[in-house]
């Protein structure tokens, strides 16, 4: 535990560190900007002779949220790094991941001497920093024997040309008609599945499909429509909403079942320091899950700004 809370310790005092070299390093360069936020969300339960029980348990939480922009006579270039990685850790199941993120965005654009609209061409990449698992306790063996993700495991890649609609920092919407996308899966993983008797069984994706890849592969290329859009405002004073939607349609197959990712970032800001944050994510792909995944963070948070 004491290693843990030290590492978090470090992990802030760097990003101080790095938050004030790259301000220094961005001032100079005309035409480009930069916006971002580190926050540490962390959450601690403690029980000595507690009658009711309960188990010691620490939460942490990492979360970043960066852009790095350029724009200079018809050109822009509008970067965005999501990434989170979050951990809980108790006496029963010990440390266990909670969270895992890593996207970036990507959209160069050039004026097409009409208000608001640009041509474009737009990239996305998305994947995990490590191995996750499906904790099911009615499995009998061990879960961490049979990772379900990880780093590029999957990772999903997607770019094309296109329409973007930009009226400010925080309003924009990006049409790409022909986008191609992968998938790769770059060393085995695991799918729990059930039998006719309810027992639970691991199925490798070297034997089944998973994430859409065909069995025993380690690529899907997709090609069709991609949409994405971005809105940020302030619900009142010190309380801002973010929104980002992305919608993604496969002509090759199944067209019109659209894949739907949604995130929305509340910051309910305390002061230069502190703050209250929740994150909310769904996300339907019927390549990955036959229904709406859901991501859910709150907590207390330590942001440092750059």
């Amino acid at each position: 535990m004491k290693k843990i809370i030290l590492a978090l310790v470090l992990i802030i005092n760097a990003s101080i560190m790095n938050a004030q070299d790259v301000t220094k390093a961005t001032d100079t360069l005309e035409g480009w900007s930069h916006d971002g936020k580190i926050t540490l969300l962390i959450n601690q339960s403690a029980f000595s002779n507690w009658q009711p029980g309960g188990d010691n348990n620490m939460a942490a939480n990492v979360n970043i949220n960066y852009d790095i922009d350029y724009v200079k006579g018809p050109w822009l270039w509008d970067n965005k790094i999501l990434a989170s990685y979050g951990v809980t850790i108790n006496d029963d199941d010990g440390m266990r991941k909670t969270d895992d993120r890593l996207e970036l965005n990507s959209i160069l654009g050039r004026s097409m001497n009409k208000k608001y609209w640009s041509f474009s061409f737009f990239m996305n990449f998305r994947t995990q920093f490590s191995d996750g698992y499906d904790y099911n306790d009615d499995f009998i063996g061990d879960n961490e024997a049979y990772p379900t993700s990880g780093f590029f495991k999957p990772a999903y890649w997607s770019f094309g040309p296109g329409f973007l609609w930009k009226k400010s920092k925080n309003l924009s919407a990006n049409f790409a008609p022909l986008t191609s996308k992968f998938t790769f899966i770059t060393s085995e993983i695991y799918t729990l599945n059930d039998d006719d008797e309810n027992n639970l069984f691991y199925e490798s994706s070297n034997d089944v499909e998973t994430y859409g890849v065909a069995p025993g592969k380690s690529l899907l290329y997709e090609f069709g429509f991609n949409f994405r859009g971005y809105y940020k405002f302030n619900i009142m004073k010190n309380i801002s909403m973010e929104n980002i939607l992305s919608l993604y349609s496969n002509y090759l197959d199944k067209p019109m079942n659209v894949d739907i990712d949604y995130t929305m970032n509340i910051v309910m800001k305390i002061n230069d320091v502190f703050s209250t944050n929740l994150t909310f994510q769904t996300v339907y792909d019927d390549n990955a899950y036959q229904g709406f995944q859901i991501r859910e963070v709150f907590g207390l948070g330590l942001n440092v700004n750059f």
